[in-house]
């Protein structure tokens, strides 16, 4: 079962990272680790930094995948991003934190892809 969700995970981030690329962003990073936890991508969207959390779903058993950002992922979120531009020096970077949520069907077909931006605000 695990490595189910795995492999769901994988393609989700490899169709956000081509999403993304189509709407002009440029991919910086995949799967940036920490002590702190993991961002999905870590892209470029013009002058702005943007972390990146994708959530891929198969079932809409649980509601849409963007709606398991709860409170406590976003702190997590945002404590990879700032351990991410502690570590690479960037201080004076505009950064933002977006959501891809994508719905598969069980061929792993898109059947929805939503992009939310800024959907993380700091604190």
């Amino acid at each position: 079962m695990r490595r189910t969700r795995q492999k769901l995970g994988r393609e989700g981030e490899q169709i956000a990272a081509v999403y993304l690329q189509r709407q002009g962003y440029t991919i910086l990073e995949h799967n940036w680790r920490c002590r702190r936890g993991e961002v999905d991508i870590v892209a470029r969207d013009g002058d702005s930094l943007v972390f990146v959390e994708v959530r891929t779903w198969r079932s809409g058993q649980y509601g849409p995948p963007e709606a398991s950002i709860t409170p406590r992922k976003q702190a997590k979120i945002l404590e990879v991003a700032q351990s991410y531009l502690q570590a690479a020096g960037l201080d004076d970077v505009k950064w933002r934190i977006d959501v891809v949520a994508i719905e598969m069907d069980d061929v792993t077909r898109v059947k929805r892809l939503s992009h939310i931006r800024n959907a993380v605000e700091a604190c």
